[in-house]
């Protein structure tokens, strides 16, 4: 592992420096890993694998959309592509990549296909550390083991095939081969993790709960809606109120940020941008850290994850969801946003 400091605090993170390619590959030589789930993260873990060598075959409901999907990126029914509980029976890492509500619906089917010395995969504590609401218990005879890439499974991918990657935490909940922990490892390698950075797995889903809800989706789109609906009341165009509230942000500042670190986007910006934004940065924090607070002690109760299990779990649950995103869609706000996009450059038409 190599020691990095971060903002003066010193940490272990492990890097393609120390554990290359080539090494992942003998750790997972012997291995069949069982992609179970071909919806969010699935796709990119198991095409990053196949393409760096690793023998992956994928578990998925026939008939489904995602059967589908997986068909067209060159799984093959009966050979690399099987129903969920042939693909478990088949693998020696299963990688459980359903979503929350569909690892605890299919969870007493799922522990009937692992084997001794199995390693039982995840990209999320969630299962396991609110198992008392899931009922998700790992057999004490397997490996028990996560790595979440910090970023969307189309992020994975994308990232993957421009050879940066996306950075992941790891985590292993047990260990019953003695070979966990370099397991999990080069699997994060296979799945092209920048670097990985250890966690637990209630701390991992502590954190990324709270994420989702706040600065990542949550407080980002709550936020961008208040500044919008401010500037419409006092006049502003729909154009103006969203290219200085979404598209500046997306297309402009947070590149610097992501480059160079906030300190350096300040810098770069106007002195008149800068001193308003330092005068109101503490404001801007001291008045959202109430909701942040009231928001981790949801997650940490486990009342975020009742919450997530009873919704999703309902048979009308993708129903309502297509209408709370189509609430979204329609807007105003999102509505002068696919206007604005239409008329950047790469859309511009002859």
């Amino acid at each position: 592992m190599a020691k990095i400091n971060f903002g003066g605090v010193e940490e272990e993170v492990v890097t393609r420096g120390e554990f290359p390619l080539e090494k992942a590959r003998e750790v997972l030589k012997d291995e069949v890993v069982a992609v179970l789930g071909y919806g969010v993260q699935g796709p990119a873990q198991a095409m990053n694998m196949r393409d760096n060598g690793i023998k992956v075959i994928v578990g998925q409901r026939k008939g489904t959309a995602n059967w589908d999907k997986a068909v067209a990126d060159g799984w093959v029914p009966g050979e690399t592509l099987f129903e969920v509980e042939e693909a478990a029976e088949k693998g020696t890492v299963i990688q459980y990549l359903l979503s929350d509500a569909g690892q605890r619906s299919q969870w007493p089917k799922l522990v009937e296909h692992l084997n001794e010395g199995d390693m039982l995969y995840f990209s999320h504590g969630f299962s396991v550390t609110f198992k008392d609401d899931t009922g998700v218990i790992p057999p004490p005879n397997v490996d028990v083991a996560l790595v979440a890439p910090k970023g969307s499974g189309r992020s994975v991918r994308v990232n993957f095939l421009e050879g940066s990657g996306i950075n992941a935490s790891y985590a292993v909940h047990q260990d019953f081969t003695g070979r966990a922990a370099e397991r999990t490892i080069a699997l994060g390698i296979a799945i092209g993790a920048g670097y990985l950075f250890p966690t637990t797995f209630e701390k991992e889903v502590y954190s990324d709960l709270t994420g989702e809800r706040g600065i990542l989706m949550g407080a980002l789109a709550g936020v961008m809606e208040a500044q919008y609906n401010e500037l419409r009341k006092n006049g502003h165009s729909p154009s103006e109120a969203f290219n200085e509230t979404v598209e500046e942000l997306t297309q402009s500042l947070i590149r610097l940020v992501g480059q160079n670190g906030m300190d350096w986007m300040y810098a770069n910006c106007s002195t008149t941008a800068q001193r308003g934004a330092l005068d109101w940065k503490d404001k801007f924090r001291d008045a959202t850290a109430p909701v942040f607070a009231a928001l981790y002690e949801s997650v940490k109760t486990g009342n975020e994850a009742r919450i997530t299990l009873e919704a999703n779990s309902k048979a009308d649950y993708r129903e309502k969801l297509d209408k709370e995103l189509a609430a979204i869609r329609d807007s105003e706000m999102w509505r002068a946003g696919a206007a604005v996009r239409s008329l950047r450059p790469e859309n511009w038409k002859e």
